[in-house]
């Protein structure tokens, strides 16, 4: 379900094999380890890459975020495993479908997209912080926002795929 690439140009692969969860591969495609066995389910979703090659996954299967240090030690779990928010509620998480962190602060972005039609965002250290959006079509609303990233001036560029667009907010969700 994703590719993303640090900044030594090691390919980190997600997988939905459990076994094999997230695959590393330098830039010639030599297997060098894997990671997030364990802790990653068979429909999870979506993969990014920090600033500082922190690696995000956000887990659709088990309703979690997850970030790991770049050799694939766990550092952090947003969310609760396998106990989902309630369905349309808004609240973190419904089956999450992308997570990205911003290149200026670390704040945590999550698209929750299959079960929510909303934005998270924490701190880096995982405090939530707020959440926008809702279900419609009009401005700030969301379908299923299904992939999201943060540039240098932290808008967020949220890709909802029912609704066949990307609209552009600002961190707070303006």
């Amino acid at each position: 379900p994703g590719v993303a690439v640090n900044s030594k140009d090691e390919v980190h692969v997600l997988t939905r094999n459990t076994a094999f969860s997230v695959m590393v591969f330098d830039r010639a495609g030599t297997f060098k380890r894997t990671f997030g066995q364990g802790l990653l389910s068979d429909f999870c979703h979506g993969i990014s890459i920090g600033s500082d090659d922190s690696v995000y996954c956000s887990d659709a299967g088990n309703h979690t975020v997850t970030k790991f240090t770049s050799e694939g030690a766990l550092t952090l779990t947003l969310g609760k495993r396998d106990k989902p928010a309630e369905l349309w509620s808004g609240d973190p998480f419904n089956k999450p479908t992308h997570v990205f962190a911003s290149p200026n602060t670390g704040d945590i972005f999550v698209s929750d997209g299959y079960g929510n039609a909303r934005i998270h965002r924490f701190t880096a250290e995982g405090k939530h912080v707020l959440s926008w959006g809702e279900m419609g079509i009009d401005p700030g609303q969301f379908i299923f926002p299904h992939n999201l990233v943060v540039d240098a001036q932290d808008r967020v560029y949220v890709a909802d795929r029912e609704c066949h667009r990307v609209q552009v907010f600002d961190s707070e969700g303006h």
